[in-house]
């Protein structure tokens, strides 16, 4: 893993099923360098799963703590994990 490469969960609750969460949230995935998915859970809550250069990862976790503009992101948890490799895009994950 080149240095420097992050990975993180996390999972986002509040008013975020429903609402286009899972393709805004790829949509502005383009505007950094990283790879993952998201994905709805049962709960009601959305994961995402992100992975890249730390500064990306940063970024882009914050556009995430915002929502989209039909959405309402009440929390959002963070967990560090050991980056894997193998994301060749950032996607929705069925």
């Amino acid at each position: 893993m080149p240095p420097g490469i992050i990975r993180r969960r996390l999972i986002l609750s509040g008013t975020v099923q429903g609402v286009g969460f899972r393709y805004w949230a790829v949509r502005e995935a383009a505007a950094f360098r990283i790879g993952g998915y998201v994905r709805n859970l049962p709960d009601g809550s959305v994961e995402a799963v992100l992975e890249g250069p730390a500064e990306e990862v940063e970024g882009y976790t914050g556009l995430l703590r915002q929502g989209p503009p039909y959405g309402r992101v009440r929390h959002v948890e963070v967990l560090t994990e050991e980056p894997r490799g193998g994301f060749a895009s950032f996607d929705v994950k069925f």
